[in-house]
């Protein structure tokens, strides 16, 4: 491991931990397993406060974690959250640790999304995914009993950026924003001299080299429209409020510094975490390394701001 990367004993320990499961392989099918094995190596056990029920919405798979807790008199609030893995890995129990920790610590319920990846579905597979979920739950908020006006976004890394391009759809179509949108050191679309770039191109869990792969497999065509890339779009105002942590030692660093300025300054109302000591992806060491414990309540307290600030 680079000895530039100043990382505590905790965080390396989940690095060695994480790489251990790593595969040279460029098999598709050999990579997935290899990362579905690493991600159950983290799960924690469920919580006994959930139901846990898998259901499809707008013909796309999703998990709804409801706490047993909730108020009998009002409808529910909800996160729709979109998870990472370069938008070529990752399903519904990859994020499981998360999705479920955060339906029992904001009391509200979780629609996890499983989008399509690619490369057997690139863009706008995954995006086209996520934005119809999203017009589901509007349209079947009573049925799901969920409050349609306090449902926020969230994602992390290529679940980030997708988080991001729904609340740019729904911008350009003129509908109802999310509560609001958090992104976890999301993939948004920088400039290839960005400084995070060369700073951390050979970082642990994510090198330089890495996002242009990914990115190759998610845009094969090359094209870089605002819904893939939320960076290109020309116009961030109205956009909903947003919470966006990035990764001190992480080449998609700088895309979450951009796009929290771009937001800024066009008015939407920001909150943002350098996210100092983590890397990327290490949302998984929650549990285990202090500084990603910090980083997950922050996460919780901005996503119970979205949700109590909400009409």
């Amino acid at each position: 491991m680079p000895l530039r990367y100043p990382l505590s004993p905790e965080m390396a320990r989940f690095v060695e931990e994480t790489l251990s499961f790593s595969v040279d392989s460029p098999e598709m099918d050999v990579q997935r397993r290899a990362y579905s094995r690493m991600c159950k190596a983290f799960k924690p056990p469920r919580s006994a406060e959930l139901e846990v029920k898998d259901l499809t919405l707008a013909g796309v798979p999703v998990r709804c974690y409801r706490p047993h807790h909730l108020s009998t008199e009002h409808p529910a609030p909800c996160v729709m959250y979109l998870h990472g893995g370069g938008w070529v890995v990752g399903d519904l129990d990859s994020h499981d640790f998360l999705t479920e920790a955060l339906a029992v610590d904001l009391n509200a319920v979780i629609i996890a999304v499983d989008y399509r990846l690619a490369p057997e579905h690139p863009f706008p597979a995954g995006f086209g995914d996520g934005l119809a979920v999203w017009h589901a739950l509007q349209v079947q908020a009573q049925r799901l009993d969920i409050d349609p006006y306090r449902i926020a976004i969230a994602g992390d890394s290529a679940g980030g950026n997708l988080a991001a391009a729904v609340c740019l759809a729904l911008r350009d179509a003129d509908e109802r924003q999310p509560a609001g949108q958090a992104l976890i050191y999301p993939a948004l679309g920088g400039a290839d001299d960005l400084p995070s770039r060369s700073e951390c191109f050979d970082a642990p869990l994510l090198a330089t080299a890495e996002l242009g792969f990914y990115e190759q497999l998610y845009l094969p065509q090359g094209d870089r429209p605002p819904y893939a890339m939320p960076l290109n779009a020309k116009d961030f105002r109205g956009l909903a409020p947003a919470f966006i942590v990035v990764a001190q030692f992480d080449p998609l660093r700088d895309d979450g510094v951009c796009y929290e300025r771009v937001l800024r300054e066009a008015g939407v109302p920001t909150e943002f975490d350098r996210g100092v000591g983590l890397l990327h992806g290490s949302l998984r060491g929650k549990g285990r390394v202090p500084e990603v414990d910090a980083v997950y309540w922050r996460l919780v307290s901005a996503l119970l701001e979205f949700l109590r600030s909400s009409p």
